[in-house]
């Protein structure tokens, strides 16, 4: 058995319904703090900020460690090749303050064991640049006491650190202000969107969002226009079919009353008749799909009890068929809407299912907060499928009529009714759905 999702026409008129009556949608349009923009530009600042400061600490720590081999290895290496000539030829050898030189056995022990080269060491705490080499008179090594490079170098990286810290800090709050000044706008915007109000804010500007603005409004005002069209010649249509569907359900009346006796003459009396009548709910029906929800009555009322009714009064259209139409039972609960809007939806289906399903059997049940008719037809057509999910219809299909206008009265009727429409077929046949919404002032898990 498949399912489909909650139909996806019916939502979108539910919206653009909306639209015009001033609902706000708050709970479809809730976003959450990892998806917000302003986030997400403060986050780039400051990636950009780690990236650039690595890449700068890079270069830093390569120019300090080049400073440290041209400031002192370099005058190591310039002192052993002062002193060791003049240590050779018996001068007296005066190092500068800091320095000193040792040659052969007069190195300290705890230097005899460096390589060759220049080294960093620390003896009894205190730390030393020692050039270690070897010349004509043998081992010798350079040893700088009082080299405050170290100290430099920590005050150094110090003020790098103090910087990093700082242009990440910069980066937050340029991220933070330049997010606020392109974000706010847009929930500025979004707000009066969601509000409908009738003048939106930006529209003077010259940027994007003015121009997002602008097209948002033309966009708006189109669909108002289009939706009032749709209003009012749904409602003029409506009431002027109302009176010759009078005059025709009167005159089927007369003729039921004087044919009583006469079958070939009273069942196309009654078919007009029940044809009269059945235009009649529809014309009412879309009357009031022509009104706002706010502007109708809405009530209480026991699903039970309407579907027992919708099953009776469609019981003639079963009659003298191989069709059994019956009430399944189920759990009753409230439904809480337009009473001539529940009832229209739910006799739709029922009468839809009567009409094409040729053998067996159309059930009408109850179940949670849903009425569900079954039955043990061929199914939908591809082109009333497609429609019913929002589907594009098939080319091979777009002929087809389908189940007329009934199940588009009933996406349009749950749509009003905040209900949902869903169908779902099996080789044994199909069933379409009617979940109604948890009742106002009780939680989802109250109702079920």
């Amino acid at each position: 058995m498949r399912e489909t999702e909650p139909l996806r026409k019916g939502n979108s008129l539910h919206k653009v319904d909306s639209l015009h009556k001033g609902d706000t949608l708050h709970s479809g349009h809730s976003l959450r703090k990892e998806d917000s923009l302003r986030k997400r530009i403060t986050a780039a600042y400051l990636t950009f900020a780690t990236v650039s400061s690595v890449f700068f600490a890079v270069i830093a720590a390569l120019a300090v460690e080049g400073i440290e081999v041209r400031l002192v290895d370099e005058r190591l290496e310039e002192v052993a090749a002062w002193a060791g000539p003049r240590h050779a030829g018996g001068l007296p050898v005066e190092m500068p303050a800091g320095l000193s030189y040792h040659l052969g056995n007069g190195i300290p022990r705890s230097l005899r064991p460096l390589e060759e080269g220049v080294h960093e060491v620390t003896v009894d705490g205190v730390d030393l640049h020692v050039l270690k080499g070897r010349n004509a008179e043998g081992e010798f090594a350079v040893v700088d006491h009082d080299s405050a490079y170290e100290k430099i170098e920590l005050v150094v990286y110090s003020m790098f650190a103090v910087a990093f810290l700082g242009f990440m800090g910069f980066a937050v709050l340029l991220g933070r202000f330049l997010g606020n000044r392109i974000v706010n706008p847009i929930v500025e915007l979004a707000g009066a969107v969601d509000a409908g109000v009738a003048e939106l804010p930006l529209q003077e500007r010259g940027d994007e969002l003015g121009l997002l603005s602008r097209m948002i409004a033309s966009h708006t005002a189109e669909l108002q226009e289009f939706l009032d069209r749709e209003r009012f010649f749904t409602g003029d249509v409506s009431h002027e079919l109302r009176t010759p569907l009078t005059v025709i359900a009167g005159a089927a009346e007369v003729l039921l009353a004087r044919t009583e006796h006469d079958p070939v003459l009273h069942a196309p009396a009654e078919r007009i008749y029940r044809a009269a009548r059945d235009a009649s709910d529809i014309t009412s029906m879309l009357l009031r799909l022509a009104r706002s929800p706010e502007r109708l009555e809405w009530t209480r009322m026991s699903a039970q009890a309407l579907a027992l009714e919708e099953v009776a009064r469609c019981q003639g259209l079963v009659a003298s068929r191989p069709l059994q139409l019956r009430f399944g039972g189920g759990a009753d609960f409230s439904v809480h809407g337009v009473r001539e809007l529940v009832q229209a939806a739910i006799g739709n289906l029922v009468r839809n299912a009567c009409q094409y399903t040729e053998h067996g059997h159309v059930a009408v049940r109850l179940k949670g907060r849903s009425v569900i008719v079954e039955d043990t037809g061929p199914g939908l057509p591809p082109a009333a499928r497609a429609r019913l999910r929002g589907e594009p219809i098939p080319a091979d299909a777009r002929g087809s009529s389908g189940t007329g206008l009934g199940l588009g009265l009933v996406q349009r009727v749950c749509a009003h009714l905040g209900a949902t429409l869903v169908l779902r077929e099996s080789a044994a046949g199909s069933s379409i759905e009617i979940r109604f919404p948890a009742l106002p002032g009780r939680t989802v898990d109250e109702a079920r």
